[in-house]
């Protein structure tokens, strides 16, 4: 189902998890739970996924991950506020260690201040403060936007388990 640079990016990040003795939650916006599908997909990997949380909607992201919708109305659901709440607060709802979100614009659409391919991520460990980074891949289409966010996201989670160990 996922290309080979794929599953072995996922590989890797589960057995250093592993390693670690850390688990893995993710909040995913545009990429649909890709990023857990991806993580999933590789037998044994229970061991170090606790959940995931697919939050596609506004809506969403306030009733599963408690951010505020005064938040998401005052900064817009592609930001880095929302982001950064989203991960910590996946964090907080899960027994992870680890946490990633992603939200953007995978595209067509979007506007001149967020046009398509602009993507927020969103990184939290536990004890420690959260980070974010913005991507802008372009508005190449979303399978290349939906497929950089993933490859992006777990370069973030490798960064997670570096600041583990």
């Amino acid at each position: 189902m996922f290309d080979r640079e794929l599953t072995q990016q996922a590989e890797a990040l589960l057995q250093r998890a592993r390693t670690a003795g850390v688990m893995i939650v993710t909040a995913e916006s545009c990429t649909g739970g890709l990023v857990s599908a991806l993580l999933t997909e590789i037998p044994g990997s229970s061991d170090v996924v606790d959940r995931a949380f697919v939050t596609y909607s506004n809506e969403a992201k306030t009733e599963m991950l408690g951010i505020p919708a005064r938040v998401i109305a005052a900064n817009g659901a592609v930001s880095r506020e929302v982001a950064l709440r989203m991960a910590e607060n996946a964090l907080l709802k899960s027994n992870a260690d680890i946490a990633v979100s992603i939200t953007g614009i995978a595209g067509p659409g979007g506007s001149e201040h967020k046009p398509a391919g602009l993507v927020h991520f969103g990184l939290a460990v536990r004890d420690r403060p959260g980070m974010c980074e913005v991507h802008r891949f372009g508005d190449r289409g979303r399978d290349v936007v939906r497929r950089q966010s993933v490859l992006s996201a777990l370069r973030l989670l490798h960064q997670g388990v570096d600041l583990i160990v």
